[in-house]
């Protein structure tokens, strides 16, 4: 392979690729593949647990009942056939809408993507969750925006700070939040902090973007209302088929006004034009037997709580005192906050040594804070991997924590 020691195009990029890295997560893949490792990591959905035999079947009817339209080009909004499903899904939550009012996207990931291009000017200002699902970050970091972060206590994000910044005079394009089991902190936003954050931005005319993977994958409680339901006009939600079907088929989508949904839609063209047929057409199908999906959906859910209780029992034994975590109610993530002196970011090279990997809190904060956090996912390896990553994690933490008393005064 050949080398190049100098980019001769180095002058001749756009000034906001200056401000692009990896993501810390997509980075960890790698090592997070090796058999030997176990990975609390990457937030991969268990698609193992979906019966094979029923996507060939979905799969095989797709071929056979569609045939060249499922290898055609499409529209640039999406299958009606798929948005219109779609709206069942939606309705499981509580969400009604109109198929003319929703995207296609190439997973949720393209809608941030797109949100980000026909909202952000350079520097403009973004309210985000601090910590924040580092993919959102880089989407929006694109278009170089400025961040005003609003903290996350056990009740999701404290609306009050965002009051008082706007009480300041900022004004932020939009307020980006995920509200059920939230990437990376698994917290949910409270009923009460719902109504507060709707009333808020509706007063301001500040959108919200609601994003709502997880919200599906609910362990115990009873459900809350998605932000959507409660203002239709004012939030722009994005969902996702990626943790309730398969993040393979990449489709997602964006619900919003007219006047938004326009304008997502010429973006998306302009990106890649249209979407996958074929896999639209497949999505649609597995989600038209209502029995197929829900039984496939709950048995995924138990798989998580499984897991999720298995990691939570294990922190509780072998991380050490002073250490903090979530308890989610659902979705695939703990977030831990260690001992004020540690920094995960510096001990990852020595967790991966010893045969585990996480994800540094810093990666979930636009200006690095976070380096005594750490986001662990329970949603693949199965309990007993778990069991033993946090053992391993937690002997790490031990002999950290050893050497710290060691080298005080």
């Amino acid at each position: 392979m050949a080398e190049f020691s100098i980019d001769r195009f180095v002058d001749l990029y756009a000034a906001r690729t200056s401000g692009m890295s990896a993501s810390e997560v997509r980075a960890l893949f790698a090592v997070a593949s090796r058999p030997e490792v176990v990975s609390l990591a990457g937030g991969m959905p268990f698609v193992q647990a979906l019966p094979a035999d029923e996507l060939l079947q979905v799969v095989r009817e797709v071929l056979e009942e569609h045939g060249s339209m499922a290898l055609q080009y499409g529209g640039g909004q999406g299958a009606l056939s798929l948005r219109t499903r779609l709206l069942e899904l939606m309705a499981a939550e509580g969400v009604r809408a109109d198929p003319d009012d929703m995207v296609i996207t190439t997973g949720a990931q393209q809608a941030l993507d797109l949100v980000g291009k026909i909202f952000i000017d350079p520097g403009d200002l973004i309210a985000v969750e601090a910590p924040a699902y580092v993919g959102a970050l880089t989407a929006f970091g694109a278009y170089q925006p400025r961040y005003l972060q609003i903290d996350i206590d056990g009740d999701g994000m404290v609306v009050d700070q965002l009051e008082q910044a706007f009480i300041r005079g900022e004004r932020p394009k939009f307020v980006y939040t995920c509200p059920n089991f939230g990437n990376p902190s698994g917290v949910t936003l409270s009923y009460a902090r719902r109504q507060q954050l709707i009333a808020l931005c509706r007063e301001a005319s500040i959108p919200i973007v609601e994003d709502n993977p997880y919200g599906m994958l609910r362990f115990e409680g009873d459900s809350l209302p998605c932000l959507r339901t409660l203002d239709p006009e004012n939030v722009i939600y994005l969902g996702t088929v990626s943790k309730v079907f398969s993040p393979g088929v990449r489709v997602g989508w964006a619900l919003a006004v007219q006047s938004v949904i326009q304008r997502l839609t010429l973006a998306k063209e302009a990106a890649d034009l249209c979407g996958s047929s074929f896999m639209m057409l497949v999505t649609e199908r597995y989600f038209s037997d209502q029995e197929r999906w829900r039984t496939n959906l709950s048995t995924l859910v138990g798989v998580y709580r499984s897991r999720r209780d298995a990691m939570l029992d294990a922190v509780a034994e072998h991380f050490p005192e002073g250490t903090e975590w979530t308890t989610p109610a659902g979705g695939f993530y703990v977030w831990v906050t260690l001992p004020a002196w540690m920094d995960t970011r510096a001990m990852l090279a020595a967790a991966v040594e010893r045969r585990v990997a996480y994800v540094p809190g810093s990666a979930f904060y636009p200006d690095g804070r976070g380096r005594d956090q750490m986001r662990l996912a329970f949603c693949y390896p199965p309990e007993d991997r778990i069991r033993e990553g946090i053992q391993r994690l937690g002997a790490l933490l031990e002999d950290e924590t050893q050497l710290y008393r060691s080298l005080r005064p």
